[in-house]
């Protein structure tokens, strides 16, 4: 049986079946997400120590890097992105 393949909106969040404006604010999530995790790999941080570089638990380092996107904020996540000096921007592009 061949299986039929969709392209994608570039939004998984959209191709899930959220309203657009929850879409974006996951994807926002998801991305600030990813990029944490990058940071505390690229510089060799062991939880503990990206936990005092964050500013918050050992616990919620765990969460972050296993993606339990559900327990952070976006606001949360802003915060935590520049906390390690990385300056999160928001670009708007057309519908």
């Amino acid at each position: 049986m061949k299986e039929r393949v969709i392209k994608s909106s570039g939004n998984v969040f959209i191709d899930l079946g959220f309203p657009p404006e929850e879409a974006a604010v996951l994807a926002m999530r998801a991305e600030l997400m990813a990029r944490l995790r990058a940071v505390i790999d690229e510089r060799g941080w062991t939880q503990q120590e990206a936990s005092k570089r964050l500013g918050i638990g050992q616990s919620r380092v765990s969460d972050l890097v296993r993606g339990k996107w559900e327990k952070f904020s976006l606001d949360m996540l802003i915060t935590l992105a520049a906390r390690v000096g990385q300056k999160p921007s928001l670009v708007l592009k057309a519908a």
